[in-house]
C-alpha cells in the first residue's frame, strides 16, 4: 500500500500524540531514553573501559580530535536520523516530506497517511539502519575511538525512545489504522 493523500471515507480519529505538547508522554519518553542510555553506558564499560576515551597516549591533538568528532558526529547524527525517516516516507509514497526542529525535537513529517505496517517501518528505520552502521564501525575502531562512536550509538538507540513508544502503541491497534505524522505529532485513524 502506498501513502494516501486523502483520508478514506468512514475513518475516524482513534488516537493522537504530540510529543512537543503532551508533557506526560514527553517525560515518559525522556525517562525511557535516559534509562536506555544508562544501560548502554554500563554495557559499554564492559566492552571498553571509558578511560580509553580520555587517553592521551597518542597526543593532545588526537585527544582533541576525538572530542571534535564526537560533537560533530552527534549533531550530524540528528540530521541523518531524520533524513532516514524522510527517505523511508518517500519510499512509501509520501509526496512531500518537511523537516524541522520543534523545541528539543528534530523531525521529519508528512501530510499523507500511512498504513500501520509502513508507519512502523518508517518509525524504526533510522534506529535499525544507523544501529547496524554504527555497530560495524565500532567493531573496527581502536579502543581510544570506541566511545566516540558508541556515544553516537547511545544517541541513536536512546534517541529513538519516541519511535519505539509509538511503534509499541500502534502495534496494538487494529490492522486498518492509518497514521498521519506531521513531525512531532501523530494522528491515528481507523474505520473499525
Amino acid at each position: 500500500m502506498s501513502a494516501l493523500q486523502k483520508l478514506p471515507e468512514g475513518y475516524k480519529k482513534v488516537f493522537s500524540v504530540n510529543l512537543a505538547k503532551d508533557k506526560k508522554i514527553a517525560i515518559l519518553i525522556n525517562v525511557l531514553a535516559l534509562v536506555i542510555a544508562a544501560i548502554m553506558v554500563v554495557i559499554g564499560v564492559f566492552i571498553v573501559p571509558i578511560y580509553e576515551l580520555f587517553s592521551m597516549d597518542d597526543g593532545i591533538g588526537m585527544y582533541a580530535l576525538r572530542f571534535i568528532v564526537l560533537i560533530v558526529g552527534s549533531i550530524a547524527y540528528i540530521v541523518l536520523h531524520e533524513l532516514v525517516h524522510g527517505i523511508t516516507m518517500k519510499h512509501f509514497g509520501c509526496k512531500k516530506v518537511h523537516y524541522g526542529f520543534k523545541g528539543f525535537y528534530a523531525y521529519a513529517g508528512c501530510d499523507d497517511y500511512f498504513c500501520k505496517r509502513e508507519y512502523i517501518i518508517i518509525a524504526l528505520a533510522p534506529v535499525v539502519f544507523w544501529g547496524v552502521v554504527l555497530a560495524v564501525i565500532n567493531a573496527f575502531v581502536p579502543n581510544e575511538w570506541f566511545w566516540v562512536v558508541y556515544f553516537v550509538q547511545i544517541s541513536n538507540i536512546s534517541g529513538a525512545a519516541g519511535d519505539m513508544y509509538v511503534t509499541w502503541k500502534f502495534s496494538k491497534m487494529p490492522k486498518d489504522v492509518l497514521v498521519q505524522d506531521n513531525g512531532v505529532g501523530m494522528t491515528v485513524y481507523s474505520a473499525e
